[in-house]
């Protein structure tokens, strides 16, 4: 059945949304009702695409499947993708409550029952009325992209909601100290193949205190981590919400808290929902900012942003130019802490590289947020490397990372940075004018590097530790940066 034409959805191509034609059931005793929906989405198809499905009473589960034709592109032509979700009898609209469910492009199948789900989906009660499957065309090749949806529904009693159980939101801890965390990882419930018990066995070996959950637009995997929590590892909740123009991350949410994705930057949406993340207690951090792959780069600017993804899983060139970017800001005094995750989804991908280091009074969600707001963080590459990095003026006062130190303009001051675990690496000191110093550190990884500025002269420093460079003259990888300390003329 072809529930649409190219006519009407070029007529609608403008808008992000069309609802297709209503797939509705002929009522039976028991057994299964199933429908299949045939139809073609043309170049320039709207962002997403619902497919009404009327569910009558007495469903015990709704199972969905879909498919959709690849045909051959000339080079350099984007091919077909297309990513499928769902929504219940509570409806699309946009920051409501009928989210059920997103796969984007990872399942070809996905179910719903009252006590169970595929991960990514929610469980929960199957109630009469008119559910969607959103059809979400990523890419469309100038054939158009043909699909196919089949509709299954089971008859018979639901089986009994289960209330899910969340991780607590405070660990043993050291009491204040410095704690290692990776706070963007993927696992089943949307695109990664590692169970939550895998990933969070790597958080412990990669020596991390605690993780953050970030699945692409699906808060549906909150309830499968509390058994990997422990004394030893603090586990927070949040959403990688994958705009069309950018990804970020609702990060230490409250459990159960679902941000929607279903907008572009031009539609100026983006301000409420951080403000939506941030009244569910979490922090807005836009995800590797220059990523390459389409629709990845952040295009919503950092205006409503606690922090940002400088760093994104195995150092790259991309993450060189978001550092650049970051810290242009820093020098015209927009001040947004910078962190780095690993963005890890399968084998050979490696959780905690690179990992935040945050100074935090306790490890407890709200002690670890505290400190990341405030910038008050490095990024390493492993929990072999620590960072040491101060100011200190001439009477003995002292600043650390994300706080200020307030100077007569001229009055010398000492930048001191101490580096263990990275044997034969360079120390940058990096001011709003640039690298203005360099130090090789100890082939035994141990090092200690100063200089002197003035806050005349400097408005921050902040410090790196580079790798060699293989391709001079730029420079090599990080192996570890810190957040700036400010200086400011009294």
């Amino acid at each position: 059945m072809t529930n649409t034409t190219r006519r009407a959805l070029l007529a609608t191509g403008a808008a992000t949304a069309f609802t297709l034609g209503t797939v509705s059931f002929a009522q039976a005793a028991d057994g299964d009702l199933t429908r299949t929906v045939t139809g073609t989405l043309p170049p320039g198809s709207p962002d997403y695409v619902y497919l009404p499905v009327e569910l009558p009473r007495g469903v015990r589960e709704l199972h969905v499947s879909y498919a959709y034709e690849r045909p051959a592109v000339p080079a350099g032509t984007q091919g077909n993708a297309l990513d499928i979700g769902l929504f219940d009898q509570r409806g699309t609209a946009l920051g409501g409550r009928g989210f059920r469910g997103w796969s984007g492009g990872a399942r070809t199948e996905f179910f719903v029952r009252g006590d169970d789900a595929t991960p990514g989906y929610v469980a929960g009660p199957l109630k009469a009325g008119t559910w969607y499957v959103v059809l979400a065309p990523y890419t469309v090749a100038p054939q158009g992209l043909a699909y196919t949806v089949t509709v299954t529904l089971r008859l018979g009693a639901s089986a009994p909601a289960v209330a899910p159980v969340h991780p607590p939101e405070r660990a043993r801890g050291r009491g204040r100290a410095w704690y290692r965390g990776d706070c963007h990882l993927h696992t089943v419930y949307s695109d990664g193949r590692r169970t939550p018990a895998e990933v969070a066995a790597l958080a412990r070996a990669a020596g991390l205190d605690f993780l953050t959950t970030t699945e692409h637009n699906t808060h549906a995997g909150h309830g499968a981590w509390a058994a990997h929590a422990g004394d030893d590892l603090l586990i927070l909740l949040g959403e990688e919400v994958t705009t069309r123009n950018g990804h970020v991350l609702a990060l230490g949410t409250e459990p159960g808290t679902f941000v929607d994705w279903r907008y572009r930057a031009r539609e100026n949406r983006f301000g409420h929902f951080a403000r939506e993340i941030r009244r569910a207690g979490g922090l807005v951090v836009p995800a590797h900012p220059q990523a390459t792959c389409i629709g990845c780069a952040w295009k919503s600017g950092l205006g409503d942003a606690d922090a940002v993804e400088v760093w994104n899983g195995p150092y790259t060139p991309d993450d060189e130019v978001a550092l650049a970017g970051w810290d242009a800001a820093l020098a015209r005094g927009r001040w947004t802490p910078a962190m780095g995750n690993s963005d890890a989804h399968r084998d050979p991908d490696l959780v905690g590289t690179p990992q935040t280091v945050v100074l935090a009074d306790e490890l407890s969600r709200d002690a670890i947020l505290d400190g990341l707001r405030a910038g008050r963080s490095y990024v390493a590459e492993s929990s072999a490397v620590s960072v040491e990095f101060t100011l200190a003026d001439t009477r003995g006062r002292t600043a650390g990372l994300g706080e200020r130190l307030t100077v007569p303009a001229d009055e010398p001051v000492t930048a001191r940075l101490r580096v263990t675990g990275a044997p034969g690496r360079t120390a940058r000191f990096v001011t709003d004018q640039g690298v203005l110093h360099t130090a090789p550190l100890a082939a035994d990884g141990t090092g200690t590097a100063e200089w002197t500025t003035t806050a005349a002269y400097a408005t921050y420093v902040r410090a790196e530790v580079r790798h060699p460079a293989t391709l001079p003259p730029l420079p090599g990888a990080l192996v570890a940066f810190t957040n700036p300390v400010f200086l400011e003329a009294s």
